[in-house]
Parts: structure tokens; C-alpha cells; sequence
């Protein structure tokens, strides 16, 4: 599966766990990635794609205020 999304470019980051007497040891922080299966409104046709949770309610904002997008576009980059 892919590690980032493909709406919002999220991926995984670094940062550190600190134990109660300030000892860092490094740790990854991951998105929460999702793989989905949605309708490509320009084609109408079903796409697999890696999408975030956040980049699923900007798709819902999107389809709610009526703004034309193609999820072709996103997976090219």
C-alpha cells in the first residue's frame, strides 16, 4: 500500500518518544491512510486509490458544494 495520500500529499513523519525522565528515542507518526474504492465523478468509473481520512471529507466538501474534479489527476503525481 502507498504511504502517502493521494489528496492531501499526508505521509509519514518523524518524531520522538519521551519517557518520564526526558529520554528520546526516535518514532515514526504515520497518517491515517485508508484504501477506498470511489467514483470518479469526470468518468463515472470505480477507482482503487490511497486516501487519507482528511482527504475523504475534503472529497465529501467537494461533492457537497459541487466542484468538478478528476481522481485521475491526483494519481499522476
Amino acid at each position: 500500500m502507498a504511504k502517502h495520500c493521494v489528496i492531501t500529499k499526508r505521509k509519514s513523519s518523524v518524531g520522538n518518544n519521551v519517557s518520564h525522565s526526558k529520554r528520546r528515542t526516535k518514532r515514526r507518526i504515520y497518517p491515517n491512510l485508508q484504501k477506498r474504492k470511489l467514483i470518479n465523478p469526470a468518468t463515472g468509473r470505480q477507482i482503487s486509490v490511497v486516501i487519507s481520512a482528511q482527504g475523504l471529507r475534503t472529497l465529501t466538501k467537494w461533492d457537497n458544494e459541487g466542484k468538478n474534479y478528476d481522481l485521475r489527476e491526483f494519481l499522476r503525481d
